[in-house]
């Protein structure tokens, strides 16, 4: 593919080829039109050149940061509390004034703590409404 200077280059040919004047005021208008051109061909082809880089970076960005997420998830698998209040041995919120809830859809075990109205709760398994007096 051709870049923006190599076709301003292209279209100057096509102008000298012409043997317009220069001196009138259609081979000024000319003349300054392809400068302009060119001007801008130069730094539209400086910018892409700056787009690639920075594309790059991005995507080696993106690896790096990927390779840390999976660093990070790896590590704390263990430490992670499961949701299951009555075999939790970590020492997390789950074991502080929790109250579970059975889904009465799907059976679920919902655990959570005095901070949350059951009243509000869906089920995060299925999606079904929890009510109060099932606390």
């Amino acid at each position: 593919m051709a870049t923006m200077k190599e076709k301003t280059a292209y279209l100057k040919g096509l102008a000298d080829g012409l043997a317009y004047d220069r001196e009138t005021n259609e081979g000024k208008l000319i003349a300054a039109l392809i400068d302009l051109v060119d001007a801008l061909a130069e730094k539209v082809d400086d910018l892409d050149r700056d787009v690639e880089e920075l594309n790059d970076y991005a995507e080696e960005l993106d690896e790096d940061l990927g390779d840390v997420e999976e660093y990070l998830a790896g590590a704390d698998d263990d430490d992670e509390c499961d949701g299951d209040c009555d075999n939790c041995d970590l020492d997390c919120d789950c074991n502080d004034e929790t109250y579970e809830v059975e889904c009465p859809k799907c059976g679920e075990t919902i655990c959570f703590d005095d901070t949350v109205d059951a009243a509000d709760m869906t089920c995060p398994a299925c999606g079904a409404k929890l009510n109060e007096e099932e606390k």
